[in-house]
Parts: structure tokens; C-alpha cells; sequence
């Protein structure tokens, strides 16, 4: 007899948590196997079913198929990104096309749509509620969207194409990892270490201990390099820190992404021609709150020129600076962040560095939860018998005001060689109520310097920026609460997706929250009133910068995938290309080269769709001023109509219906240029 696979069995863990220590990865295939078998034979069940269609025996029981499927996909899947290692690479790129086959064998199975397509005829007399109408009109764009009803040869090749993106995408993040991991900066001397505040050097010699070396090392980490950059006074360091950091996935060699990127391309623009539409970005965006290219990309160049002109700006000051004091060298990209942190301190009397002490991850986290306490009424406790995949990460159960379970939250926030770069959250299950209720388990991933030897982790303000950022996601996520799956939690239009996390960036900004949590790590001191106030007042500092950085990359996204065709694609030169056709300021560079573009190319998340970011941004910019105009940044009405039609809601009514109901109107795009400075002194105040 072989062993009992854990993942394929019943959890006893505390709130079914996943039973992480007990877990084999290399039996990891194996569950897929059978979770795969068994997804079939339920969805078979469901195509043959002899009885005529109905949303029970059809919509409902797809809803039920797969759960073991989504089960052991939710371990494996959070592990690769978070807590990787050679076994669960080799096993993703082996899963990775049998997954797609699997998925496509099922959107392609002809006997099934035929029912789907059925009741969608004759939707209107169906006498469905309002849910069940939303998950049935997905369930039929969704299949539609994935060839179904296509003659069999544009089926098998919408197959073929799916395998081979699933594999190219496998591969492209694989890669971009494996750079990451390959390159450290040590720094072996005084001078190597010149500048370098006390809590960037804990965290180079924590990086250097994780890594089993001695001294100080500077990772790929954003958390690693970008305070590197912006405090080292060895220019030649931070070159060559930067251009390792810029040249992930094009270095040549196994890691190369180039031609995964110029394949990828060529296929997705293959699969948008299949199923009629004139390019890829023109099929994804279809089914966004956009609704095409040409509107995401109005979006973009409504922002460039502005954001480009305040660039200059910044750069002729830092130019200034430089040829002041430092000896009359041109800026370059590498330079930005130093030049930028010495006129952020001469114009707002404020180092970045000073900051530090008063943002403790801890008090962070603290601060975090308070704002959806008094927000939604929710409380957070924290367990120690809930297991956990790394020893870094924290579990809380979440309850709410009546005391209610509604899920369980995990915070993985330290930077380590087994997990890629970035911030994201996801989740090991998803909420439904569907058969009774499901609560979710949530977990947040971040990259931040771990202190070391016992000391805080102390946060950048973009570091809390980027938690709470990621806690929005959470709360949209753990806050959920519809009865089918396919509707619940983020499962929202990309474009839409990033509106809940975005708006909850606000309160970290308020001085409310910072007066409260913004302590300093050894006296437990607030952060001073004055100290708040030139950092609330440098806001909108270096936005030009932000603004070229994260749009340029954007706009690079939106040209490849409305290539009508991809074929002999150079890579490299198709994106200077558009970087020169846009007039990109040479100091500056992509907030993400294309070819360690993970957001596009490590998968299907952002492909066409990284403008999402900007989109929702118009949303928060608009949705927080309904708080400031009430006069509460904790108003009680205004977070109830937020709790119901955005955390909550899923994807249960159309993005611009959920918006409509919450805010009582559209937004314009005018609070999003206020907030991003993109608008003179002189038209601010202007309506």
C-alpha cells in the first residue's frame, strides 16, 4: 500500500487551514492527477446529464465541480511564488500544460456549452436572482471567451496555443527568479558601505546571513535595491546595482526572456485573431471596465505629457544640484533616486531615513487593522496553533463587529531567495456560500528588509504604502460574501480589481492614523506634528517621475498586445522603439523592463492590462474624497455602502453599477491629475 497523499485527504487543522509540515512536494503531481480526474468525471456528469438544462443541474453544479482541484492548485500555487524551491519549479513546469489541457477540455467541451448556451437563451424566463443571473452571464462569456462553439480546428488550436502560454509563462517567471537569486552586491568595505543609513546595513547583513554569507549584500529585492540606490554615495556601486536590477531576464543564456517574450506575443495575437478580434489587447479588454485599448490608452496619454513635463522639472533640479556640488555629470538613470532623496531634504527639510524609526512593521500591521476596525468593525487576534508554510509567516482569524468567523489572514512579509520579488495577495480558498458557508484564507506577500539580529523591520513609507496596498486586496478578499465562487472575492475585472486596495492606501496618509501608529521603535514616541506635516506636505514629490516610470511601462504593454501579429518580433528594439515614439525621458527608466515583466509575461494577470493600476486610480482618487466631504475619514454610512457594494460584492453587478451605487455617481479623471500633482497651482482648485 502507497502512503495516504495529505493534500488529497481531509484536513482536521484549525479552520482547514492547509496542513503545511505535513505535506510531501514532490507528491505534488500526484494530487494533481487525481484532482484533475475527479474535476472531469463532475464535469462529465454534468454535460451528460439527461435531464433538460437548468441553472441547478448546470451553473450550480459546475460551481460544485473541481473543489479538490482548487484545493491542491491553492497550496501549489502560493508555494511557488512565496516559498519555491527545485522540486516545486521541476513540478510546475511539468503541470503547467496539463493544467491548460485540462482547462481547455473543458471550455471546449461541446456537449457542455450546448446546456450553457441554452439557458442563456432563455435567460429571461428563468426567473433567476440577481446572482444567478451575474454568475450565468460570466459562465457564458467566460466560455465564449475560451472558443467554445468554435469550428474543431480553431478549437484544437485555441488548445495547443493555451498549452504552450502556459509554459512559456512557467518558464518567463522561473527565469526572472532565477536571476534574483543569482545576483548579490556585496559589500566587502567602509567605502562600499558610504552612505548607507543603520537600517539598510541591518538589513544587508541579514540578506548576507540568509544567504550564508558574512557582512553586507544588496539583493534584487525592491526593498534591497531601491534604498540603495537612493542613499549610496558610490556612484559607481549604484550603477552597476542598477543595471542588474533593469537586465533581470536578458542576461543572456537559460534565464534570457526575449524570445519567451517575443513568442508569447505571437501567440496571444494568434489566439485574439481565433476568436475574431483585431488584436489581443482589443480581446482583453473587452471584458474590462474599459472596454477597449483606445479608452485605456486615452487613459495613459491624458497622464504622459503632464507627467513628462514635471519629470523635466525634476531632473533640471537635480541637474542643478549635481552640477552645484557634485562636479557638473550628466544625471543618469542610476542617479534619480540619490538626487531625488537630496532635494526631497533641502526642499522639505525630510530624509527619508528619518522616517524609518516611527514606521516598525509591526505598528504597520497594527495600523492596518485598526483602520478596518473602525472601518467595517472588524478585530483581528492572532494564532499560534494555525500552521504555516515558512516560520516568517503570521496567521490572524478575522472576525466581525458580532463576533462572527470570517477568515483567516496570513502575512508573509520578508524577503528571501525562495520567493520572487514584489507584493501580492492571494488566497489558499476562496469564499462561497454555496452548500452552506465557506470563509476564506487570505494571505498577503511582501519583500521587506528583515532587521537583523532581532532588530525591527523598520518601513520606507512606500514599504507602508505598499501593506496596505496589499491589506485592500485582503479585505476584498476576506470580506466577501456571495454563495458562488465564481463571483466571489477579487474575481473582478482586472481594471476593477485594484480600486479596493488602492482606495485603502488613503488612510495610511491621514494624520489621525499616523499620530496613533507612526511610533518610534525604541522610545514609542509619535511621530512628531512637524515631522507629519512635511511628509504629508512632499506627497506629491517626485511625481513626474512616478508618473513616467509607471505609465511608460504601461504604454510598452498596451504596444506589443496590439500587434496584430508578432512574427520575427525583436524584442529589444520593438520596445525602444516606443519608448522613443512616446519621448521617453532618457534619465528615467520602466518601472518594469519587458523582458522581467512579470505582471504581463509570468502569466495571463496584466497582459494588455497593466494600465489597471492608473484606471482604478481615477476610482480612489474619487472614492476617498467622498470620506473627506463628509468630514469622517470613518464615516460610518459611507464604509457601509463601500462594505456592501465593493469589498464585499465580488463581482455580483457590473464594476461601473458597483462604483455608481457606492459613490452615487461616476469619477473624472480630474481628482486622479490633482492627486498625482499633474495639475498646475493655478487650475488646482478648478472644477
Amino acid at each position: 500500500m502507497t502512503d495516504p497523499n495529505t493534500l488529497l485527504e481531509t484536513w482536521t487543522t484549525p479552520f482547514g487551514v492547509p496542513p503545511f509540515a505535513l505535506i510531501d512536494r514532490s507528491r505534488f503531481r500526484e494530487a494533481f492527477d487525481a484532482a484533475m480526474a475527479e474535476d472531469a468525471r463532475e464535469v462529465d456528469a454534468v454535460a451528460s446529464d439527461p435531464e433538460p438544462p437548468s441553472f441547478a443541474n448546470t451553473i450550480a453544479a459546475l460551481e460544485r465541480s473541481g473543489r479538490l482541484l482548487s484545493r491542491v492548485a491553492g497550496v501549489f500555487f502560493n508555494l511557488t511564488g512565496a516559498d519555491t524551491d527545485d522540486t516545486i519549479q521541476a513540478t510546475e513546469r511539468e503541470v503547467a500544460p496539463v493544467l491548460s489541457k485540462h482547462a481547455n477540455a473543458i471550455y471546449l467541451n461541446d456537449a457542455l456549452f450546448r446546456r450553457i448556451a441554452d439557458l442563456w437563451d432563455r435567460r429571461e424566463d428563468l426567473d433567476l436572482a440577481a446572482e444567478e443571473a451575474r454568475v450565468l452571464t460570466r459562465y457564458h462569456r467566460v466560455f465564449l471567451r475560451n472558443g467554445a462553439g468554435r469550428p474543431p480546428a480553431v478549437r484544437e488550436r485555441l488548445s495547443a496555443i493555451g498549452e504552450r502560454l502556459a509554459v512559456l509563462g512557467t518558464t518567463f517567471g522561473q527565469n526572472v527568479l532565477a536571476d534574483e537569486q543569482s545576483w548579490t552586491l556585496e559589500l566587502r568595505t567602509a567605502a562600499d558601505r558610504a552612505g548607507l543609513p543603520d537600517f539598510l546595513l541591518d538589513a544587508a547583513r541579514e540578506a548576507a546571513s540568509s544567504r550564508g554569507l558574512d557582512g553586507h549584500v544588496i539583493t534584487l529585492s525592491r526593498s534591497s535595491i531601491e534604498p540603495f540606490l537612493q542613499f549610496s554615495t558610490r556612484r559607481d556601486l549604484r550603477e552597476a546595482a542598477f543595471r542588474a536590477w533593469t537586465r533581470r531576464g536578458e542576461n543572456r543564456g537559460a534565464t534570457d526572456n526575449r524570445a519567451i517574450v517575443a513568442e508569447t506575443v505571437a501567440l496571444r495575437a494568434e489566439r485574439a485573431r481565433l476568436l475574431g478580434f483585431r488584436s489581443f489587447a482589443h480581446f482583453r479588454l473587452d471584458d474590462t471596465m474599459a472596454g477597449s485599448p483606445e479608452a485605456a490608452m486615452d487613459l495613459l496619454r491624458s497622464v504622459w505629457d503632464p507627467a513628462r513635463t514635471l519629470a523635466r522639472r525634476e531632473a533640471d533640479d537635480m541637474q542643478s544640484m549635481i552640477d552645484r556640488e557634485d562636479g557638473g555629470f550628466r544625471l543618469e538613470a542610476w542617479d534619480w533616486r540619490f538626487y531625488a532623496e537630496r532635494v526631497r531634504k533641502a526642499r522639505f527639510d525630510l530624509d527619508a531615513a528619518e522616517l524609518k524609526p516611527y514606521l516598525p512593521l509591526d505598528r504597520m500591521i497594527e495600523a492596518a487593522f485598526d483602520c478596518a476596525t473602525r472601518l467595517f468593525g472588524l478585530s483581528f487576534s492572532e494564532l499560534s496553533d494555525v500552521p504555516v508554510y515558512h516560520p516568517d509567516v503570521r496567521a490572524f482569524a478575522v472576525r466581525d463587529r458580532d463576533g462572527r468567523h470570517l477568515g483567516i489572514f496570513l502575512g508573509d512579509y520578508f524577503a528571501r531567495p525562495s520567493k520572487r520579488s514584489g507584493a501580492w495577495m492571494s488566497a489558499f480558498r476562496t469564499q462561497r456560500k454555496l452548500d452552506g458557508p465557506v470563509r476564506p484564507i487570505i494571505v498577503n506577500v511582501t519583500n521587506f528588509a528583515k532587521g537583523s539580529d532581532g532588530a525591527p523591520t523598520l518601513l520606507s513609507f512606500d514599504d507602508a504604502r505598499t501593506l496596505f496596498h496589499e491589506f485592500g486586496h485582503g479585505l476584498h478578499g476576506l470580506l466577501s460574501d456571495v454563495t458562488y465562487p465564481m463571483i466571489a472575492g477579487t474575481s473582478v475585472p482586472r481594471d476593477f480589481v485594484e480600486f479596493p486596495s488602492q482606495l485603502y492606501e488613503h488612510w495610511l496618509e491621514q494624520p489621525d492614523v499616523l499620530h496613533r501608529f507612526a511610533r518610534h521603535h525604541e522610545t514609542g514616541e509619535p511621530m512628531p506634528d512637524a515631522l507629519i506635516e512635511r511628509v504629508l506636505a512632499s506627497r506629491r514629490f517626485n511625481q513626474g517621475f512616478a508618473t513616467v516610470e509607471y505609465t511608460s511601462s504601461a504604454l510598452v504593454d498596451l504596444a506589443f498586445h496590439l500587434l496584430p501579429s508578432a512574427e520575427d518580433l525583436d524584442v529589444d528594439a520593438f520596445e525602444a522603439a516606443t519608448l522613443d515614439g512616446i519621448g521617453m525621458p532618457r534619465e528615467i527608466a520602466m518601472r518594469h523592463r519587458t523582458p522581467h515583466f512579470g505582471h504581463v509575461f509570468a502569466g495571463d494577470g496584466y497582459s494588455a492590462a497593466y494600465y489597471s493600476y492608473l484606471w482604478s486610480e481615477t476610482l480612489d482618487a474619487d472614492g476617498f474624497a467622498a470620506f473627506r466631504e463628509a468630514g469622517d475619514i470613518f464615516d460610518p454610512e459611507i464604509a457601509a455602502r463601500l462594505r456592501e457594494y465593493v469589498y464585499s460584492a465580488g463581482d455580483l453587478r457590473d464594476p461601473a453599477d458597483a462604483y455608481r451605487a457606492f459613490r452615487g455617481r461616476l469619477p473624472s479623471p480630474e481628482a486622479l491629475m490633482k492627486q498625482r500633482g499633474l495639475v498646475s497651482p493655478s487650475t488646482e482648485g478648478e472644477t
